[in-house]
């Protein structure tokens, strides 16, 4: 942040952007030189992921429009969101005593309505809901190391595949991985495809005979958690984007500065 500005409360602090600013420095080796801070530009996109507003109606004192969006296009293209998220996953879980890599983790999907047109547009007719599908991988923290958007009218089995496809190309988790909870959408093929395919377990967690609504189920609460923390985050209560990159790509955001604000809090780290 710099001195001429009040600060926002979406804005980095010291400690936040000192962690991941080393992180950065491969980015800046590309283009010209910048004019502006790369705190400052993510100040800027955390401003439009937590208030909603669109990227024109981005507040004077913050960098210009289409500099924010320039560079989350940038992030997006040279894959820095997935890789910032990943190192942010990692300092979270050391700094709570956990292995750097989860042994565990929990798969889920949540249909969003869209408010734009653009690719991969569905009706989910079991949620009612015209829009996308996201596809979360989190820790038994909460935190998402693997996200995929789909159309809403993808099933979850099929969302899951894809999702777990991409799993299969991590070789910084895949190896670490032992067991997967997941709910009873992603009954069926799916189960002998990561045992034979993933070398682990997709652990189904079913509802209780007889539920009514909605109820604390173990393990799975954690990821409706998260479906959660990603909902107060006014741009993503919706689907406002064009493409399902993009979409992605705010939903790693979200968990960088969630991860970010949760190390800056803990005196430990």
């Amino acid at each position: 942040m710099t001195k001429s500005r009040i600060a926002y409360p979406t804005d980095l602090n010291d400690t936040e952007y000192a962690q991941i600013a080393p992180l950065l420095e491969t980015a800046s080796k590309r283009g010209r030189p910048r004019e502006i801070s790369y705190r400052e530009i993510l100040n800027a996109i955390f401003y439009v992921l937590k208030t909603g507003c669109g990227w024109r109606e981005l507040p004077h004192d913050l960098p210009k429009w289409y500099t924010a969006y320039h560079y989350f296009r940038q992030f997006r293209l040279y894959g820095l969101w997935e890789e910032i998220n990943a190192w942010v996953c990692r300092a979270v879980r050391k700094n709570e005593g956990r292995r750097a890599e989860p042994t565990a983790m929990i798969i889920d999907c949540q249909s969003v309505k869209s408010a734009e047109g653009g690719e991969a547009i569905g009706f989910d007719a079991g949620k009612k809901v015209h829009g996308r599908k996201r596809v979360l991988l989190t820790d038994t923290l909460g935190f998402a190391h693997l996200v995929k958007v789909l159309a809403a009218d993808t099933q979850d089995g099929s969302a899951g595949y894809q999702l777990l496809h991409k799993l299969q190309q991590q070789p910084r988790l895949l190896p670490q991985v032992r067991k997967i909870f997941a709910d009873g959408g992603f009954r069926g093929n799916l189960e002998e495809w990561v045992r034979q395919e993933l070398h682990m377990l997709l652990d189904i967690v079913l509802k209780k005979e007889g539920q009514v609504g909605f109820q604390v189920l173990p393990k799975r609460w954690v990821i409706e958690r998260s479906n959660a923390w990603i909902s107060r985050q006014r741009r993503l209560a919706r689907d406002y984007e064009r493409t399902t990159a993009s979409s992605e790509s705010f939903i790693y955001a979200a968990m960088i500065r969630l991860g970010l604000r949760r190390l800056s809090r803990t005196p430990n780290y």
